[in-house]
């Protein structure tokens, strides 16, 4: 199978020839026009010394830009390193000196924090705004493909946060690619090609879909929004016929809030959920309100490309999220890290050719197995239902949430002596960030405060929308933060 990323590009356009397969903003963008940019935007960043293997960071809301500069990126044999557009100028910062990328590509009104998150570090990437030098990459003719090993890295995802615990999964073009035509393989139906996109194309769910796209038989046509409003995603569903869409639940769940008997969303046939868990009642409203639609969920993760688990449109609800991808393997282990008979609850461990490489810190797997910090289990047909999870990740609006982040950025308030953060249920968000801190002696200092604090210092999609002043923090007998007790304290 081909696996270069850029090739299968290359090879859909030949299946699809010239049409409209892009409507962003108010215009269309044929197929064509968007190869012929990417073509000359390579041969314009090969001018500029970008290298096979160098990593250049994406910083930019959805935009025609972000899939020209993608295919440009893996037309020379580069990386990409994208990164969500919320994030705050340290979190910025870190990850361009993590990953070494050589340049940055973003847009005008992130351009800022692009600098500032460049000052005072002693050293300057060539930065290349969208609507301003991005334009000088486009003057080049266009070049021929670099061409890369099937196990050469093709992306580097950072998991979340600033500090250094969050790490870069390094993903090759095989992963992705196999993921890819493994999510296509399990939701492709023929004839639905009209779809509307508003993941952000820098999330692993997001990537997942744009690179699915290269390996569907029939020409795809896309609906972009720059980001998920909710009103302006069911007109633009309605006024062009959307067949299906990709989604995170807490999108699902505001869609429900918002005015769907307006809209004629007829067309609407396959609506598949991943990035958190999906609450069966948002599911089920959903397709009361709209009845054509089938709400389908999966399971993935960024270590996974995105993908391990699926659930065709065509096969009957479980009320799981499906069956293994092609390709991969799903294993239930207990704690000795032996495997468990179907229907008993154990860790998720999964391998195949869709897992990455390895973490950018050099840290390998185990065998080749990853795995995930979540608890589930496997009925005897191979159907995977996910309990709970392991790790302390928050999944907020299908963004990770690194509780230890946030935690830190607490804990530099001078009134604060101790923070922990957990997630509470949210029947929008999925869950929503909230934390509890003590204080130093004779401090004080408002909670609303300390949530401005905190998200001066966090990405938007980060920063706790509660924080509860306590006489203690609660600790385990081995001086750990008690976080269960705390997940009880905001579900009770």
């Amino acid at each position: 199978m081909e696996s270069n990323l850029a090739r299968l590009a290359e090879a859909a356009l030949e299946r699809s020839g010239d049409y409209p397969s892009l409507f962003y903003g108010d215009a269309w963008h044929s197929s064509v026009e968007l190869h012929d940019r990417g073509t000359r935007v390579a041969r314009g960043l090969q001018a500029a010394g970008v290298a096979p293997g160098n990593r250049v960071v994406v910083i930019m809301a959805n935009c025609p830009e972000v899939l020209i500069t993608y295919q440009a990126l893996w037309r020379v044999g580069a990386v990409i390193t994208p990164v969500v557009f919320l994030a705050t100028a340290p979190e910025l910062r870190h990850i361009i000196a993590d990953s070494g990328a050589v340049a940055v590509i973003t847009t005008a009104e992130l351009a800022d924090k692009v600098a500032a998150a460049q000052e005072g570090t002693g050293w300057q990437r060539p930065v290349y705004v969208v609507g301003g030098n991005f334009a000088e990459l486009e003057n080049a003719d266009p070049g021929s493909i670099v061409d890369r090993s099937p196990s050469d890295l093709a992306a580097l995802l950072y998991t979340g946060g600033t500090t250094g615990r969050a790490k870069g999964v390094a993903l090759s073009h095989t992963n992705l690619s196999h993921a890819g035509k493994a999510s296509r393989s399990v939701s492709h139906v023929e004839g639905v090609v009209r779809g509307i996109t508003a993941l952000p194309l820098s999330h692993s769910f997001g990537l997942l879909v744009t690179v699915g796209g290269l390996h569907t038989p029939e020409p795809v046509v896309s609906i972009l929004q720059r980001w998920f409003e909710p009103n302006e995603w069911l007109r633009l569903a309605a006024e062009h016929r959307a067949q299906t869409t990709a989604v995170v639940p807490s999108m699902l769940a505001i869609l429900i809030g918002a005015p769907l008997d307006d809209h004629d969303l007829s067309e609407l046939q396959f609506v598949f959920s991943g990035g958190a868990p999906l609450s069966v009642a948002v599911a089920a409203e959903f397709e009361r309100r709209v009845p054509s639609a089938k709400v389908l969920e999966g399971y993935g993760c960024t270590e996974t490309a995105g993908i391990i688990s699926g659930t065709p449109p065509l096969a009957p609800r479980r009320g799981t999220v499906g069956k293994a991808v092609p390709g991969v393997e799903i294993r239930i282990v207990g704690p000795d890290g032996r495997d468990l008979p179907s229907g008993q609850d154990g860790e998720v461990v999964v391998y195949g050719p869709n897992v990455m490489s390895y973490y950018w810190d050099g840290e390998a797997l185990p065998g080749g197995w990853f795995a995930t910090g979540d608890v589930g289990r496997l009925d005897e047909d191979g159907y995977l239902t996910i309990v709970d999870r392991l790790k302390d990740l928050i999944l907020r609006g299908g963004f990770n949430v690194y509780p230890r982040d946030v935690e830190d950025a607490l804990m530099t308030h001078p009134a604060v002596a101790m923070a922990a953060v957990v997630g509470r249920p949210d029947s929008r968000l999925g869950e929503e960030v909230v934390g509890f801190v003590s204080l130093n002696a004779g401090a004080e200092v408002a909670e609303a405060d300390l949530i401005a604090h905190a998200r001066e210092r966090l990405g938007a999609h980060k920063y706790p929308r509660e924080v509860h002043i306590v006489d203690a923090v609660p600790l385990t007998s081995v001086g750990k933060l008690d976080r269960k007790r705390l997940r009880a304290a905001v579900t009770d």
